[in-house]
């Protein structure tokens, strides 16, 4: 069964490998909305800060069930509590990548308490990812809050008090 849907998307051919590049685009858009194709192809802020910097918040969250890892890092000016630059790595499928490379898009250059509202809804429904990929976004949103919250308690252990600020 699988055979013959693969050689009814490639024109004949066994598999997507021995289908011309046009062909395996054609089908990938099919099952993806441009948006999450944008950021896989070109994503943005790919890459991570010095995890020893105390401007840095990092969140590493993960699903076990599909084995998406993703690590958000937010760099934040210590006197404003704005968010200055984001980054990310991910390892997961397309929308994965695409979820993170939008969640640092959208972090930057925003308080630390207004990233706290950003919900996987509206990244989902941004991206326009499909209920078997609302995941992707949920990871993304965890991300988020994870690397705010490891920057706060990064921040009030560095001012000596045991507490972190909310």
């Amino acid at each position: 069964m699988l055979r013959l849907a693969a050689k009814r998307l490639t024109g004949g051919t066994a598999s997507l490998e021995a289908a011309s590049p046009a062909a395996a685009t054609s089908v990938a858009r099919r099952f993806y909305h441009e948006r999450v194709v944008d950021h896989y192809n070109n994503p943005r802020n790919v890459g991570s800060f010095d995890k020893d910097d105390t401007g840095i918040g990092t969140g590493l969250v993960g699903a076990p069930a599909c084995g998406d890892v993703m690590k958000l890092q937010i760099k934040v000016d210590e006197e404003t509590g704005k968010i200055v630059d984001a980054r990310f790595k991910t390892f997961g499928c397309g929308s994965a990548i695409a979820s993170s490379s939008l969640a640092t898009e959208w972090v930057k250059g925003k308080q630390m308490e207004e990233v706290l509202s950003i919900k996987n809804s509206e990244i989902a429904k941004h991206l326009s990812l499909p209920p078997v990929k609302l995941h992707c976004s949920m990871l993304a949103e965890d991300a988020i809050k994870a690397a705010v919250k490891d920057y706060e308690s990064r921040r009030a252990s560095a001012n000596g008090s045991g507490k972190a600020s909310t």
